[in-house]
């Protein structure tokens, strides 16, 4: 069957690549402990549950409730970036509710970018920044982000002529899959290049409320006069544990929501309205709910952070995000791999494939997030604690020979 030219330059996305291989150690027997996704597994506030279960029970719930949402949640979303970080957006226009916000990213690039023109896009980072831009028939010009600058990019080196030629440029901070935050400061730095430059700066910010050690996150809308050259992206899959489903917001520049909101309305006809009801329960949790899940996740990482850095690998706990970022240690065996199944493969690649297959336990290739991630591998705490501490367990015997 003929497939459309622009998918001829679109790689699988890596982690539908991944699953497959997943997949296939569980068809195989394995005890398979999947810490390569970012995948909650601890469960969404009891009220937001029993609100999708009573929207649900309405007759009137079932019909379509609108491209841009109910004006309920709308407001509710601007209500939670007044109360969270004193920024005031008008519901009716600089708020735009998303199936989830990779939806919301692809459909950005298609508003937004022209075939031939280029979108800034940091290496290593989601891959959706870059899919959205091959999508669209334009380009990505992918700029470093290295531990040696604390993973935060030194925009004014961007190429000149690919800052001339670029349309949009993405941010995320808190970063994955890195963990590296980034002050208001740094987001000044941003929207003005931005600015002089005549970019759309999109930010995507879904790691805000998942914090640790008393780390506030900013909004790079919090910089006076951001909303004139900012689109930001936020959701609640990792804020409430609702990955599933599907509830993520972008916020800011109006010209571009409606551009993106037109590309919506022909692709989509928005949320089930008991999941947008249930998502104002969601906006206006209480701190101690975040507080003590924040509590679990940190515990995760220090008990992954310890074992990896007894085994050589360069790793610390982050101040936020779900992963830790770890570069393999160069001393560690190269275990032996068939090329065909893995041509080329980087090193965080091999170690992470080799882990899976002797071990079943599933961690995240650092060269999934782009080349600079190439000896690393990601591991995400969003498994039960029992699970992490067997998953440590087998990871200090393969990595010392001794299982």
């Amino acid at each position: 069957m003929k497939r459309a030219r622009r998918l001829v330059g679109l790689p699988p996305y890596p982690f539908a690549r991944w699953a497959r291989r997943v997949d296939s150690a569980c068809q195989g027997g394995a005890d398979v402990i999947r810490l390569d996704i970012g995948n909650p597994d601890l469960e969404p506030p009891a009220d937001v549950v029993e609100a999708l279960c009573a929207a649900a029970r309405r007759s009137d719930s079932h019909g379509y409730s609108g491209y841009r949402g109910i004006p309920a949640l709308r407001q509710s979303i601007a209500d939670y970036y007044e109360r969270r970080f004193g920024v005031t957006l008008d519901p009716d226009s600089q708020v735009v509710p998303l199936i989830g916000s990779k939806e919301g990213i692809v459909n950005l690039a298609l508003a937004i970018l022209d075939p031939g023109d280029l979108a800034l896009v940091p290496d290593p980072a989601y891959a959706p920044y870059a899919m959205g831009a091959a999508l669209a028939g334009a380009e990505a010009y992918h700029f470093p982000l290295r531990a040696e600058n604390g993973f935060l990019p030194d925009l004014e080196r961007i190429a000149g002529e690919a800052a001339d030629r670029a349309s949009l440029l993405w941010l995320n901070y808190p970063n994955n899959p890195t963990g590296a935050t980034a002050d208001l400061a740094f987001f000044e730095r941003a929207v003005d290049y931005a600015r002089e430059r005549d970019l759309l700066l999109c930010h995507d910010a879904p790691y805000s409320d998942v914090a640790y050690d008393g780390y506030v996150a900013p909004s790079v809308l919090q910089v006076p006069g951001a909303a004139d050259v900012t689109v930001e992206f936020n959701s609640l899959s990792k804020t409430a544990n609702m990955a599933g489903w599907r509830v993520g917001m972008a916020v800011g520049n109006t010209a571009a929501l409606d551009a993106l909101a037109q590309v919506k309305s022909n692709v989509d006809s928005g949320h089930f309205r008991p999941v947008q009801e249930a998502a104002l329960k969601a906006l206006v949790l209480d701190e101690s709910w975040l507080t003590e899940r924040n509590e679990v996740y940190r515990e995760r990482l220090g008990i992954v952070v310890d074992a990896l850095c007894e085994l050589g690998f360069d790793a610390a706990i982050p101040r936020a995000t779900l992963y830790v970022w770890a570069q393999v240690p160069d001393h560690l065996p190269d275990p032996e791999r068939d090329e065909a199944d893995v041509p080329a493969a980087s090193s965080g690649e091999r170690f992470a494939l080799s882990l899976l297959q002797r071990t079943g336990v599933a961690v995240a290739p650092g060269s999934f997030f782009g080349a600079e991630g190439q000896e690393y591998i990601r591991v995400s705490v969003t498994a039960p604690t029992d699970r992490v501490l067997e998953a440590v367990r087998r990871l200090r015997s393969f990595a010392t020979g001794t299982g």
